[in-house]
């Protein structure tokens, strides 16, 4: 198994196509390491090698992909956000201990202004579009000294990101080479892609989930990636007739903004033979997956993955007569267990806990946060446990189900309200099309349960109406006392909903008080 991002791609047939985008020619294996060499050169002679920290903003596209893979061969990766403002990427980049950026030719934003505040070698991206997809040229506009000119090792930190934190300071994730590896060849066996298959990749990718479960794991089977410029629901039916891949991977709203277009779009759903879908990065509500197993006659393959984790933790496996609506899967590649959720011990699996995992994709630990590090890992049964934040069980199968982060999850007065759930029921409704469950403080029962609703095209539907429902289905303690229907829910840069300070987010604090 390789142990590097090098050894990913050492072997594939020269001529393979690996790299695509819209309107470019392919760019094959062979081209994809002549592009490592050529990195390799650029980076060495502006002094910046094994070791180093590399920043890249540049927008999604092929040259995105190929610049993660090539620069990771050399120094250390760390994707950011091209939607950042100055302030932020000042706090990334030296929190990153950054020693050189990558960026657009002739960009002038502001990842410029905070690299030359903060002392940065800025290292200027460009290509010819005649030029295969993803061959570009490196040009340091000064040099950054010596470099460490030996070729990372397992051991070596390939990649850096942050977790999204929502209440505290973001963390640094350093994820090691033999993490990134290990994590895609985890993909690769449980989706089972062969060189034959095609990744039409639409995620963002500063984010885990595009830069290993599309991009890695698919150079990792000797496989194609197809890469769009990101996510345009208005696109997707145009660009996956262009690409004509086997599968893509999405997280849910994506998911569930590609249905609502879908019915225009029947003869190129019907022409696109897709093997599979994937969804990861939040829990795929139920009636979303059958919606769009029936749309596309393809199974959804639902898999559940952290930044921690280099990814994929457990996946549903292939078929259609495999999948559990509502489970994220048997584990798929490292250990997966349930942890009492005070002390640091390991309990039964059917019981609901912590989830908890152990194996070489698991990052050593966060950087520069003994605390943090101290509360997240714990050592039972002869292996080192990560402590996921979420709370789940698995079933007889050996199925695990979420039933919320543990943070997420509600307690109204005592009473504990898994926001999914409720998700779930609301979902069920057919003039409901997105929702998402929340806390609201209250001063009493110290959290109450509200919920941000998107109805269908042309549903009148009122809040009460949404309440009464609800009622109709659940627990009176878990009916949402709070409802605001939205044209669009409020989502972060990846694409991912975030439930806790969606109360803040949508001006509900001071209401509640």
């Amino acid at each position: 198994m390789a142990q590097t991002v090098s050894e990913l791609i050492a072997t594939h047939p020269d001529a393979a196509p690996a790299i695509g985008a819209p309107d470019r020619g392919w760019l094959d294996y062979a081209g994809l390491r002549a592009q490592t060499e050529a990195t390799r050169a650029a980076l060495h002679a502006a002094g910046v090698g094994r070791g180093d920290r590399v920043a890249i903003v540049l927008p999604n596209g092929p040259e995105m992909a190929s610049a993660f893979v090539t620069i990771t061969q050399v120094a250390t990766t760390a994707p950011l956000n091209p939607a950042y403002r100055q302030e932020e990427y000042e706090f990334y980049l030296s929190d990153l201990n950054a020693k050189a950026i990558v960026l657009a030719e002739g960009y002038d934003g502001p990842a410029l202004a905070a690299a030359q505040t903060t002392g940065l070698t800025v290292l200027r991206l460009s290509f010819d579009p005649a030029r295969p997809a993803g061959t570009f040229t490196l040009t340091a506009e000064a040099s950054a000294g010596e470099a460490d000119t030996a070729a990372p090792e397992a051991g070596d930190v390939a990649l850096i990101l942050h977790t999204s934190g929502t209440t505290s300071r973001p963390k640094i994730v350093p994820l090691l080479q033999s993490n990134v590896a290990a994590s895609a060849a985890n993909i690769r066996a449980s989706l089972d892609l062969t060189a034959a298959d095609r990744c039409m990749n639409v995620m963002p990718l500063f984010h885990i989930h595009g830069l290993i479960a599309a991009v890695s794991a698919s150079l990792e089977a000797g496989a194609s990636i197809w890469c769009t410029p990101g996510f345009n629901a208005l696109a997707f039916f145009g660009q996956l007739d262009d690409c004509k891949p086997s599968w893509y991977t999405a997280v849910p709203t994506m998911h569930q903004a590609i249905l609502t277009r879908a019915g225009r779009n029947a003869e190129i759903i019907a022409r696109a033979n897709l093997r599979f879908l994937r969804s990861s990065s939040a829990s795929l509500p139920p009636p979303v997956m059958a919606e769009l197993e029936k749309t596309f006659g393809a199974p959804v393959i639902e898999g559940y993955g952290m930044t921690e984790a280099a990814h994929q933790m457990c996946s549903n496996p292939l078929g259609f007569d495999t999948q559990k609506p509502g489970s994220v899967g048997v584990p798929a590649g490292p250990q997966v267990r349930i942890a009492h959720e005070a002390e640091d011990r390991l309990i039964d699996s059917s019981e609901i806990g912590e989830v908890v995992i152990s194996g070489p994709n698991v990052t050593p630990g966060y950087e520069g946060n003994p605390e943090a590090n101290a509360k997240s890992f714990f050592e039972a049964e002869g292996a080192r446990w990560f402590r996921t934040g979420d709370q789940g069980a698995f079933d007889a199968d050996g199925y695990l189900s979420l039933t919320g982060r543990l943070k997420e999850i509600i307690n109204r007065g005592g009473e504990k309200v898994s926001p999914l759930e409720v998700d779930a029921i609301l979902l069920d409704h057919a003039e409901i099309a997105q929702v998402v469950t929340f806390a609201l403080p209250h001063p009493k029962l110290g959290e109450e349960v509200a919920a941000a609703v998107v109805l269908t095209e042309g549903s009148t539907m009122t809040e009460r109406d949404i309440r009464d429902f609800a009622a109709s289905r659940l627990a009176d303690f878990k009916v949402p006392r709070k409802v605001v229907i939205l044209d669009e829910l409020p989502k972060g840069a990846t694409g991912k909903i975030q439930r806790i300070g969606m109360a803040e987010k949508l001006g509900l604090i001071e209401q509640a008080a």
